[in-house]
C-alpha cells in the first residue's frame, strides 16, 4: 500500500496517468506491458500482461521467415516496402520457393528417410 497523488490527463488522444509516492520507499523498478483500468470513482486497477512468446524462424529469406508456433500451425511471413511494389510478385514467388525447397529437404525429406 501506497499513499500518494495521482493526476489523471490526455495528450494527443492517449491516456496519462502519473502516480507521485508521498512516503520514502525503496522498490524494484520495473516495465512492462500491462492492462490499465480507470473506474468512473477513480479507482484504477493495473495488471501486468503476460509475455510474448516469440516464434524462433526454422527458415529465413531475405524478405521472409517460416516459424512453427505454440499452437501447431506454420508461419510464412513476408514484408516488402511499398516502394518496391513492382518487385512484390518475383520476390514473393522466389523466396517463397525457397522455403518451401528448404522444407522438403531439410524436413519432409528428412522424416522419410529416417522415419
Amino acid at each position: 500500500m501506497l499513499d500518494g497523488y495521482m493526476a489523471v490527463s490526455e495528450e494527443n488522444n492517449l491516456h496519462i496517468l502519473d502516480f507521485v509516492c508521498c512516503e520514502d520507499v525503496q522498490m524494484d523498478a520495473f516495465t512492462g506491458k500491462c492492462k490499465v483500468e480507470l473506474m468512473r470513482d477513480g479507482n484504477v486497477y493495473i495488471s501486468e500482461l503476460p509475455r510474448r512468446h516469440k516464434n524462433k524462424p526454422i527458415f529465413r529469406d531475405d524478405n521472409c521467415s517460416l516459424s512453427h508456433g505454440h499452437n501447431g500451425k506454420f508461419y510464412f511471413v513476408f514484408t516488402m516496402d511499398d516502394d518496391r511494389l513492382g518487385d512484390l510478385p518475383q520476390q514473393l514467388i522466389q523466396q517463397a520457393g525457397n522455403i518451401a525447397r528448404k522444407v522438403l529437404k531439410e524436413i519432409i525429406f528428412k522424416k522419410e528417410v529416417l522415419g
